[in-house]
């Protein structure tokens, strides 16, 4: 039983990890800057849909994995696939322990599951848009050596498009969860998945 269960959680990051890449790949609109691209993109969005389902740490691989192999076979942002990977793995642990520590969904129902969905998605993108610009210029500025007139131009317009892309991801993770969560904890797929404490 016990394997059966990791077979499933496996099986789970794998696939959110895979919608993670589709999402950030396929769906993406690429906007040049000086010192470098920045996107809006739907990736993060399964990257809080795993940590929801799944907690922090297997959310946070699903999201690094997912959108770091999206990073590497992309020739524009091949360079910050580092930084991807890491903020990526931030984000849902972020998620996940407000989700499950904090808030401990898998015990709640209706409307206050609603809210600490909502929150606990809002935490992790909220993470992610302060996250992102400071980290981006950071990264860039030292770490790819770009010059600070150039990082500072990127590290803006990230923080414009981390924001818009964490209002779509917040609503549209927040709804897919709230979707599946009756059939999931009606055929016990759930308890399976979800950490518990």
């Amino acid at each position: 039983m016990k394997t059966d269960k990791r077979i499933l959680k496996l099986c789970v990051t794998a696939l959110m990890a895979a919608l993670a890449y589709i999402s950030f790949t396929f769906l993406k609109i690429n906007i040049p800057t000086p010192g470098g691209y920045t996107a809006f993109h739907l990736g993060n969005t399964f990257v809080i849909l795993a940590s929801l389902l799944l907690g922090g740490w297997l959310g946070g691989i699903a999201g690094a994995i997912g959108m770091g192999i999206g990073d590497i076979l992309d020739p524009i942002y091949i360079l910050v696939a580092p930084k991807t990977i890491i903020l990526k793995l931030a984000i849902g642990l972020i998620t996940g322990a407000m989700a499950h520590k904090v808030f401990k969904i898998h015990t709640r129902s209706g409307r206050s599951l609603t809210y600490a969905v909502f929150l606990s998605a809002g935490t992790g993108m909220l993470f992610n848009c302060l996250g992102e610009p400071i980290f981006s210029y950071f990264y860039t500025a030292y770490i790819l050596g770009a010059p600070e007139k150039a990082a500072k131009s990127l590290a803006a317009w990230n923080a414009l498009t981390t924001c818009t892309n964490a209002i779509l991801t917040i609503i549209i993770a927040s709804m897919l969860y709230l979707a599946v969560y009756p059939r999931f904890q009606k055929n016990g797929l759930l308890q399976k998945i979800a950490p518990h404490d």
